[in-house]
């Protein structure tokens, strides 16, 4: 966890890489509970059986469930203690680059682009957040990712 006292430490380190976080697995149970959620039921996803007789040998993660997981690689990985609250502003650019197969560990690269002074004392910050399989060349999701921060 990296920790920064006010927004104002995260200036110098726009264009840099600023936290890497640790690695989580992605479990059937989690594809599940997406596909609950969501009712995004696509056999490549929750049929197990099936899945492993097709194109990815196995059922894989919905995108969608890889992109969710950006609030919590920044909520694990860095936290500005000056900031009375964050709020997801939305997203940019989002690639889903490669497959994630159910059982794969991924992690997250957050990359500071931009820092933009907003009202009310806040900042808005866009970041490039690019979701890594272990033991994979690329990415399987890459995203910029705004969020709002007020001090």
């Amino acid at each position: 966890m990296k920790t920064f006292q006010t927004l104002s430490e995260l200036t110098p380190l726009v264009g840099h890489n600023v936290a890497d976080s640790d690695w989580i697995t992605i479990t059937q149970e989690q594809v599940n509970q997406f596909a609950q959620a969501t009712g995004d039921h696509q056999w490549i996803h929750v049929d197990v059986e099936k899945a492993k007789a097709g194109p990815f040998g196995g059922p894989i993660a919905h995108g969608f469930l890889t992109l969710s997981l950006i609030p919590r690689f920044f909520e694990s990985t860095i936290e500005i203690v000056q900031v009375r609250m964050g709020v997801n502003y939305g997203l940019n650019k989002v690639r889903f680059m490669a497959p994630v197969p159910v059982g794969s560990r991924l992690r997250a690269r957050m990359k500071l682009l931009q820092m933009d002074a907003i009202d009310n004392n806040g900042v808005q910050m866009s970041w490039e957040v690019a979701i890594e399989r272990e033991g994979s060349v690329k990415p399987v999701c890459v995203a910029e990712s705004l969020a709002r921060y007020y001090a």
